[in-house]
């Protein structure tokens, strides 16, 4: 069964249990209705609001007759669910909530669809002024409220009568509270009530204009009286009331450059939405108070308190937080977040390596299979050169020559494995070789190899140079940056000393402990100035606000030193956030008004004015650097290696000769006497 047909059901459900009850008939005999209008009236508010409304009703000292009636013509007008709930009669002392009244609210805010609730209240019934008292935030969150009084009377209650009902209680700008009114004609006027803030005098404005048709019938026409469909946007007029702004400023001096683009790295995030919180309040026609903390607010679980600007969002000293702070979900619980303001964000900035200190650029000039290739060929021509060199002997030992061959010299090649791989090694290294075959046929092999080996070797020597000038792109994460040879530093921020020593990621944890605090200790925050010096001079990596480094950057590098400019990101939060305090009664309009900022580019234009973008590379790639110790590391691990295999076999050689041929010799010389 759908939705729409439980709905319908809903209303026969309720009058046939009504009937079997036995009490309509009786009070159809004696009681005193509510005028039918007031049930028309209210019928059609429900069809005017439009949602699928849930309708609790406070109306303990009705009938069932004025009941059904109420159920009856809600149900057909606008086929909303009607729920009566009896208020308390009991009387309770001063200052304090019948424990009845909590459990019906109780009941309300367990509701997920406590958004699409209406409460009927009659002041005529006994304990509707302690049960509005004892709403608190519902008056002005999730909830919509119907206030009428049925005390039969031949004076009209007009809308004072309901303004010194709620003159003590919080009925705020995002307040949905009706107010039906009687008016001559058969006529009811729907009218809400508000305040811009809790001290502030209550307001009333015109919502709908209910007439009978015919008069004296339920049924009528609902005229809509609102200038605006959407609350927050109509009553975005606070009428110069002044909001309560917290902003962080971390450098005294930035009091005096708050709007003159001045110092533009110091306080930008500040500065930024100093001037996007003055264009909110004129939008919303409002003042600002501003107060200024040095920390955007951490919990500390000593205390179980929040500081800095969460702090004063939480105990009510602000109403806004004019300096956006960081998406957590210890946040979500105490504060709301409604706007990304500011698209900056913090990482490591650091110039690329040469490609030497995260490669070895001998092995890098040919793939994989170019060097598959060499090896073969080198191996090939090997093997080619020594069977012919072999054939080349057999043939002048056994005389099959035309002409007696010259007696060997040393410069003469011999079918040696060890002496032709030791010359292709050396044609490989263009180094050529002390000996020659003597044979054409072993004579070409040479040529051809060394040719072969020519044209490589130049192609290897080409991308060498390259290479050694070439930037790494290999550190591209977080692992890859704590596995590199960079040093590390980090802005001396507040935040950046939180969330750096309260790291628990395993990859950040280890960052921060062994390239962080193990080597620099404390020294390792460090000032904006100094850590963009050290990331100019090469291997180093400095966390810093991107538009912050980028504007000293551009300042102070020259050309070619702005290029190979890389970026990780080491905080594992999104950008920041505009926050109010939580369940304010200016949430929507505030969120509204950012929003329009957004839209109409006053916030990018501001932003694109304080926060300075990563500058472009327009120095030709870089000047060239001169080779180093570790560009040619390899290289010489390999002579340090050589040195020591050659040093090795020589002792190896000398030990031999010295000692243990000589003792073979004795022992060969025993043995064949015996």
């Amino acid at each position: 069964m759908g939705g729409r047909d439980k709905q319908d059901l809903i209303l026969p459900v309720m009058i046939a249990s009504l009937l079997l009850s036995g009490h309509y008939l009786s009070v159809v005999a004696g009681g005193e209705f509510v005028d039918p209008s007031v049930a028309g009236a209210v019928g059609a508010l429900l069809k005017l609001i439009g949602t699928p409304l849930k309708v609790t009703a406070f109306v303990g000292c009705w009938n069932e007759g004025e009941k059904l009636m109420l159920a009856r013509i809600g149900l057909y007008r606008g086929r909303h669910m009607m729920q009566f709930v009896e208020p308390s009669r009991g009387r309770s002392q001063e200052g304090q909530t019948d424990g009845k009244d909590m459990d019906n609210y109780r009941k309300l805010d367990e509701d997920v669809e406590s958004h699409q609730t209406l409460v009927v209240v009659d002041l005529r019934c006994n304990g509707s002024e302690r049960l509005l008292a004892a709403a608190g935030q519902r008056l002005y969150l999730n909830f919509r409220w119907l206030l009428l009084d049925t005390s039969a009377s031949s004076v009209r209650f007009t809308i004072d009568h309901y303004l010194e009902v709620l003159r003590h209680l919080p009925v705020l700008v995002s307040s949905e509270v009706f107010v039906l009114l009687t008016e001559e004609g058969q006529s009811i006027r729907f009218m809400q009530v508000y305040r811009v803030s809790r001290n502030a005098e209550l307001r009333a404005e015109n919502y709908a204009l209910w007439k009978a048709e015919p008069p004296g019938a339920s049924v009528g026409k609902m005229v809509d009286l609102r200038t605006h469909k959407v609350t927050s946007v109509r009553r975005k007029n606070l009428h110069g009331h002044f909001l309560r702004a917290s902003m962080v400023i971390t450098n005294p001096d930035t009091m005096n450059h708050l709007t003159d683009y001045k110092d533009k790295h110091i306080d930008t995030i500040t500065k930024v939405n100093y001037i996007l919180t003055n264009y909110l309040a004129t939008y919303l026609g409002a003042g600002v108070n501003y107060s200024c903390v040095t920390t955007w607010g951490y919990y500390n679980t000593s205390t179980g308190l929040w500081d800095g600007m969460i702090g004063e969002l939480v105990h009510d000293v602000a109403d806004l937080g004019a300096s956006p702070l960081f998406f957590t979900t210890d946040r979500i619980a105490v504060i709301e977040y409604l706007a990304m303001t500011s698209e900056t964000r913090s990482k490591f900035i650091f110039r690329s390596p040469k490609l030497s200190y995260t490669e070895n650029v001998f092995v890098l000039p040919f793939d994989n299979k170019v060097w598959i290739c060499v090896i073969a060929v080198i191996v090939s021509s090997s093997v080619l050169l020594l069977v012919t060199l072999a054939v080349e002997w057999r043939l002048a030992v056994n005389g099959e020559q035309e002409a007696a061959p010259p007696p060997p010299d040393a410069s003469t090649m011999t079918a040696s494995l060890r002496d032709t791989l030791l010359m292709m090694y050396g044609a490989s290294c263009q180094q050529g070789s002390a000996v020659l075959p003597r044979s054409c046929s072993a004579r070409t092999i040479t040529m051809l190899t060394f040719t072969v080996l020519m044209f490589l070797y130049a192609s290897y020597s080409a991308n060498i140079v390259a290479l050694l000038q070439s930037p790494s792109t290999k550190i591209q994460t977080l692992e890859d940056l704590l596995a590199s040879r960079l040093k590390f530093g980090v802005h001396d921020t507040v935040f950046n000393r939180h969330y750096f020593t309260h790291a628990t990621e395993p990859t950040r944890k280890a960052l921060y402990e062994q390239k962080i605090r193990r080597p620099y200790g404390p020294d390792a925050f460090i000032a904006l100035e100094q850590g963009v010096d050290r990331i100019r001079h090469g291997l180093y990596a400095f966390h810093v606000e991107q538009g912050v480094g980028y504007k000293v950057i551009s300042e102070t590098y020259q050309e070619d030193e702005k290029c190979g400019l890389q970026e990780i990101q080491y905080l594992q939060v999104i950008d920041p956030y505009y926050a109010i305090q939580k369940n304010s009664s200016y949430k929507e309009m505030v969120k509204i008004g950012l929003f329009r900022l957004n839209e109409h580019g006053i916030q990018y234009r501001e932003n694109a004015k304080l926060y300075t973008k990563k500058p472009t590379c327009s120095g030709g790639g870089g000047k060239f650097v001169p080779v180093s110790l570790v560009d040619v590391e390899p290289a010489v691990w390999i002579i340090l290696w050589g040195a020591g295999l050659a040093t090795g076999f020589f002792l190896t050689e000398r030990l031999y000769f010295r000692f243990i041929r000589g003792k073979l010799r004795q022992l060969i010389r025993l043995w064949q006497k015996q």
